[in-house]
């Protein structure tokens, strides 16, 4: 999948699959994990918040299921 980076102090890339509903995040750390039954509305309000790391703790990390791809 491909990623791009985004300003953040702990994500370093994002990268989002609208067929399959995957978000995939790259995090400074180096850690990739991947989320599932992410809807193309959710990912474009994480793509374009001002705090793409609030955002992700208040509506990503814990509501969608989840698995470490490195």
């Amino acid at each position: 999948m491909e990623r791009k980076r985004i300003s953040s102090q702990n994500i370093r890339s994002v990268g989002y699959d609208a067929r399959s509903r995957i978000l995939e995040i790259e995090f400074s750390s180096g850690g990739i994990i991947q989320y599932s039954g992410v809807a193309d509305e959710i990912y474009r309000r994480f793509v374009n918040s001002p705090s793409s790391g609030s955002y992700f703790r208040d509506n990503i990390e814990e509501n969608f299921s989840s698995k470490r791809v490195r």
